[in-house]
Parts: C-alpha cells; sequence; structure tokens
C-alpha cells in the first residue's frame, strides 16, 4: 500500500473538519489565523500545501484573498470544492508536497504548510517538501509549516490511554532513548524540536515564530468542553499570550514553525 492509500483510506473515516471545530481543535485553528493575519498584506497572494477540505484556504478566500490550494488525497479535494462558496478566489488542484512543479518559483506572499510534514516519513522527502515550499515563495516571504510533536503523544496516546505497552511492541517507541519510529501505516510522523530546528537550517531563512499550535489544549479537552463562553474566551487569551513560551512548547501536540525566506 503506497502512503497516499493510508492517507485517503485514513481522511474517509476521520472527521477532521470536526475536530478542528470542537472546543479543544479551534485553539489550533485560532492560533495559526493569529498568526498568519500578523503577515497579511492587501495583495498578499496565498498558497496552502496540503489544503484538506479547504478550513484555511476558505476563511482567507472569503476574506478576499487569492489562494491557489494543493492536495493529495481525492476524498479531501470533493469536501474542499463542495466547501466552496460562490466569489472564492481560491483554486484548487492535485499534487503532492514532494514535487510542486505545476507551480512557479517566487510566486506566493505567504505559504502555507500545514499538513504535509504529518505525513513524510523519509527525511529526504521531508527536506523535498520545504525545499519546494520555500521555492515558490517570494523572497521576504513567509512560509507556516506544521508538525506533530513525539512526546505529547507519547504522552496522552501511550500512558493515559494505557497504549503504552503496544507501542512499545509495534517498535514505535523505544523503552531506553524513547526515541520515537513511524510508518505510512502509522499515518503521522512526530517530530522533537532538535529535528525541526536541524530541518529548517538546511534552507536559507530566518525563522520568526515557534508557536504551541494547541498547547495544552488536548490534554484538557474534557475541560475545554465545559467552559462557558467567557471562561472559554479567557483561556484562548491566555494560550495567544504563552504559546511562544518554550517551556510550555513541549507540551503541545501541534507545533508551527513561521519562518522568512531569505
Amino acid at each position: 500500500m503506497k502512503t497516499k492509500d493510508y492517507l485517503e483510506n485514513y481522511y474517509r473515516n476521520y472527521d477532521e473538519e470536526g475536530r478542528l471545530l470542537s472546543k479543544h481543535g479551534r485553539i489550533e485553528y485560532i492560533t495559526t489565523m493569529h498568526y498568519i493575519e500578523k503577515y497579511l498584506t492587501p495583495a498578499a497572494k496565498i498558497l496552502e500545501i496540503g489544503a484538506g477540505t479547504g478550513r484555511y484556504s476558505h476563511t482567507l478566500a472569503r476574506k478576499g484573498y487569492v489562494v491557489d490550494a494543493v492536495e493529495l488525497t481525492e476524498y479531501n479535494m470533493e469536501l474542499f470544492k463542495k466547501n466552496t462558496e460562490n466569489g472564492e478566489k481560491v483554486n484548487i488542484m492535485q499534487g503532492d508536497a514532494t514535487d510542486l512543479s505545476l507551480l512557479c518559483e517566487e510566486s506566493y506572499d505567504i505559504t502555507l504548510m500545514l499538513g504535509p510534514m504529518y505525513h513524510l516519513f523519509d527525511k529526504k522527502e521531508q527536506l523535498k517538501a520545504l525545499s519546494e515550499a520555500i521555492r515558490v515563495t517570494k523572497k521576504g516571504g513567509v512560509v507556516f509549516v506544521a508538525y506533530c510533536m513525539a512526546d505529547p503523544t507519547v504522552l496522552s496516546y501511550g500512558f493515559i490511554r494505557g497504549k503504552i505497552y503496544d507501542i512499545i511492541n509495534d517498535c514505535m517507541l523505544d523503552p531506553e532513548t524513547f526515541e520515537t519510529f513511524s510508518h505510512p501505516w502509522d499515518i503521522f510522523e512526530l517530530y522533537r524540536k532538535e529535528q525541526i530546528d536541524e530541518l529548517r537550517g538546511n534552507f536559507s531563512v530566518t525563522q520568526l515564530h515557534y508557536v504551541a499550535s494547541d498547547g495544552y489544549a488536548n490534554h484538557m479537552r474534557d475541560t475545554l468542553a465545559t467552559l462557558d463562553d467567557n471562561a472559554y474566551e479567557i483561556y484562548v487569551k491566555y494560550h495567544l499570550a504563552t504559546c511562544e513560551r518554550l517551556e510550555l512548547t513541549g507540551y503541545s501536540h501541534h507545533t508551527l514553525d513561521i519562518f522568512r525566506k531569505d
């Protein structure tokens, strides 16, 4: 089975849109949009690589921006098109994050890659995806790259959900070093900050932010679900005020590496 087939099966059976609409899932969305809006200019041209069902692409297109979107799986593309409203300046095309030859270099002011690094298991492919995202971004443009993190997954899936023996027996976790290992059938590749720094270090870019996209939200999803609107708003403000504190980023299931192309 190819990686694309595993992803196709996964997204046909997982409600990604529902996750982003939950109170804990909205934290990731709110945070990502908060940082995107820092770098939007009136005439910005935007690319989203691995656009999924279009949560970010549609939001930005409805704000009046011109958005090109690339997505690998047919199922997500179907939902993306279904979610497109009249008047949106958005274009969806099928493609692979590691080969964006259908796009010209230095074409976009903002490039979003908020999913592909989750599903690339080979360092050469990871570097190729970053290289392609940077290639199509204008000099001085800003690139947003999202990652799934190793330690929150070990804590929540391994210990809290009682799967620690399973992931050790399946050779997904070294019980001595606690290094994690993933394969295409596991769906998600897991990272630690030093790996992200090493990958970015191969390119002529300047880091702007390293962000805990969802912070502690996934660990307290039941609590967030019970908060009234005022308390939830306070939590969002707290999160946005602290999401770049390095001592807190390590607990976030998702992180966002934001850098400028030199």
